[in-house]
């Protein structure tokens, strides 16, 4: 069986900064199993984890050179890169468009029964009828209806902040009645 060879985190800066395939080799052997936690522990998806994994080793080999070992250690370096490159995909535009358009199979179905709530059945609407007129309708259009604050702004012609402090207080009151 071949010994190992190990390096201390000088040399292994070195021999990077210098190309040596078998020192990338070393690193990846070594480094790859605590990079991959971090990004898996960002990006649910192992699919995608294992390509940013790639990506970052890729960005480590290219940016070598960037390393300064007087701002901190080789390992704290590569998983800020990790965890930079892990939050990136998720911000990324392809992948908010790739949640969004997976196929929903059965399973989802069947898991979550049924969406519709009648508000009426719990007794909601009736709590909601003992409030104010002013938030009565704000909380008719916000909760029942499904506008935002800002199209109710728009809609009754109110600053939108006026929307947004009667709304509260309607919450507030809503709770006081619910107790």
């Amino acid at each position: 069986m071949p010994e190992l060879k190990k390096y201390t985190e000088a040399e292994l800066v070195l021999l990077l900064r210098q190309r040596q395939q078998e020192s990338f080799s070393y690193l990846y052997d070594n480094y790859s199993g605590a990079l991959f936690s971090i990004i898996a522990a960002i990006i649910p998806d192992r699919d995608l984890a294992a390509d940013v994994l790639q990506e970052v080793f890729v960005k480590i080999w290219k940016q070598i050179e960037s390393y300064d070992s007087l701002k901190g250690r080789l390992f704290t370096w590569m998983m800020n890169i990790a965890r930079n490159s892990s939050i990136d995909v998720l911000r990324s535009k392809s992948f908010q468009n790739s949640k969004q358009n997976r196929e929903l199979t059965e399973a989802v179905y069947e898991a979550g029964g049924t969406t519709n709530i009648n508000t009426d059945n719990i007794g909601l609407r009736k709590m909601v009828a003992r409030l104010k007129e002013d938030y009565k309708v704000l909380i008719e259009l916000s909760y029942f209806e499904g506008y935002t604050q800002e199209e109710i702004s728009n809609m009754l012609s109110i600053p939108l902040g006026t929307v947004k402090t009667r709304l509260r207080a309607a919450l507030i009151q809503l709770r006081e009645i619910v107790k």
